[in-house]
């Protein structure tokens, strides 16, 4: 195949994989997108391989991550997108180093991801391809295997797709046995998909979500002192109109998003009477969101959860503190360094300091029942094993997830639904309700099957009011952990040092790729 056309379809790959996440969510394509980088790399040499998955990652990433630059330019967009296309490198790279293309795809996707999701400083596991599949069968697959399982069935539907179109082309045995067997193993996983049903049993709760908007898009959403508190104090208050006797049979739980209270409520007297007032309205108990002071060169992001008649003070307040600060967001890694390349660096004054681990907290549900709140903050979401923690922490009890988020700084831009999609994902995985509340939108409860109702409009001022259910006990992707990506790691060292042996102890001939011919002296895989 000549180069560019290779070039040609790695581009178009990147494109298509693009129209599968949020907003356009075509997500039957994303296995078009699949099938495309792997025919353009397929034949190719390795550093040719790897270029072509760069440039498949660029036509990917650089419309998808679009939002990472509204506000703070275009050189922080650019570097992110680059910085994630060499993990799409390292898929093409892959496929030429081993001689079963089409076994490979689907290993390498998994892997690729695997390293996208923890490097550099704890990785940016976004737009995964599993995140693409919320509306989509190969969903299910996420309570079996987490989100690198749906990755897999995806990747593995793709490689089927481009071994039928190889087949139609190279009429061989080898071939044709190939490509019955990956779209015997495609079909099944779709089948599969579809059959196997998805959990929507459980207890119902009362829960109010609020969101409050802000008085700007951007940076500044904050600028006006306590306008994002007293939004969201506001909309309490008619949360409180509405529901009415607001025992804990008819209201258990209020949950503001992230950044809900713009200034520190500990240290702001006037901001923890607007918090107290709510709680006293409700009569409820209220997760909000905050950035508390920890030095004078350091914050945290924390969701306290305020009782009624609870305390108030910092030491007594139950309160989750985030995991996983944002690096070049929340905290500046290597700060003097980066400052050579961009003084944008300073735009984060203050760097987040980390929380050691997760915290659950206990809500009465009226009727004597309790159940298990389960709070993270914003990107948190996408974290594999970030998430498998805090739901360990509930002990396997009924619980309720919560993502409390922020999506003021995006603008009008695809980031919420982008989120709202991993959050959807997330509810099959553990097989849990999430309550996703944003300052600004997208907010919307979500069943354990993915499934949603009501969903907000982005920066509008809403209050949701639902029962999710809570469920207890774990899934299979829950007590698998990490094993399934292990196990994938394991086979692609497998075929890497398959793919360079020539003779088994048998005499079977195991020639590189470049070795094997059809009757006609072509050269297959």
């Amino acid at each position: 195949m000549p180069p560019l056309i290779r070039l040609l379809l790695a581009a178009a790959s990147g494109g298509v994989l693009y129209t599968a996440f949020p907003t356009l969510d075509l997500w039957f394509l994303a296995p078009v997108g699949v099938a495309l980088l792997t025919g353009a790399v397929d034949g190719a040499r390795p550093p040719f391989g790897a270029l072509l998955g760069f440039v498949a990652g660029l036509a990917f990433f650089i419309p998808t991550l679009e939002w990472s630059g509204i506000y703070v330019g275009v050189l922080p967009w650019m570097a992110l997108a680059v910085l994630q296309s060499l993990y799409i490198a390292v898929i093409g790279l892959l496929l030429t180093l081993s001689r079963y293309v089409v076994l490979m795809t689907p290993l390498a996707w998994v892997v690729s991801e695997l390293l996208r999701s923890t490097t550099p400083f704890g990785g940016f596991p976004w737009v995964r391809l599993a995140f693409s599949q919320a509306d989509g069968p190969l969903a299910t697959w996420a309570s079996v295997a987490g989100a690198p399982g749906v990755t897999f069935a995806v990747a593995t539907v793709g490689a089927a797709l481009y071994a039928v179109a190889r087949a139609a082309f190279r009429r061989t045995d080898v071939s044709a046995r190939a490509t019955a067997i990956a779209v015997g193993v495609a079909t099944a996983l779709v089948i599969g998909g579809v059959v196997v049903p998805r959990p929507t049993d459980g207890v119902p709760v009362p829960v109010a979500m609020v969101q409050g908007n802000v008085p700007r898009p951007g940076l500044d959403f904050n600028a006006e002192r306590r306008a994002v508190l007293d939004n969201h104090a506001a909309g309490t208050a008619a949360v409180a109109r509405a529901v009415g006797q607001r025992r804990p049979e008819d209201l258990s739980l209020v949950i503001w998003p992230e950044n809900s209270s713009d200034i520190d409520p500990f240290r702001n007297d006037d901001a923890m009477d607007v918090i107290q007032q709510a709680v006293d309205d409700v009569r409820a108990p209220i997760l909000v969101g905050a950035v508390v002071e920890r030095s004078e060169s350091t914050v945290a992001n924390v969701s306290p959860l305020f009782r009624p008649g609870g305390p108030t003070t910092e030491d007594e307040v139950e309160q989750y503190v985030k995991q996983h600060p944002v690096p070049f967001a929340e905290y500046i890694p290597y700060r003097d360094f980066f400052r050579i390349f961009s003084d944008q660096v300073d735009l984060v004054r203050r760097d987040f300091v980390a929380g050691d681990a997760p915290v659950v907290f206990e809500i009465d549900a009226g009727g004597g029942q309790t159940y298990t709140a389960v709070p993270t903050i914003c990107f948190e979401v996408a974290y594999d094993e970030l998430m498998r923690d805090v739901l360990a922490e509930a002990g396997g009890s009924p619980s309720l997830l919560i993502v409390q988020t922020n999506n003021a700084t995006f603008g009008y831009s695809a980031e919420a639904a982008q989120q709202f999609a991993i959050s959807r994902i997330r509810a099959i995985e553990h097989g849990r309700s999430v309550a996703h509340v944003s300052t600004v939108g997208v907010s919307g409860f979500i069943a354990p099957d993915g499934s949603t109702g009501e969903v907000s409009e982005l920066f509008t001022a809403r209050q949701l009011v639902d029962s999710p259910v809570v469920r207890d006990g774990v899934t299979l992707s829950d007590r698998l952990g990490r094993t399934p990506e292990v196990l994938v790691t394991l086979a692609v060292l497998g075929l890497l040092v398959a793919g360079r042996v020539r003779r088994g102890r048998r005499g079977i001939v195991l020639a590189p790729r470049s070795d094997v011919r059809d009757r006609k002296g072509a050269r297959v895989t």
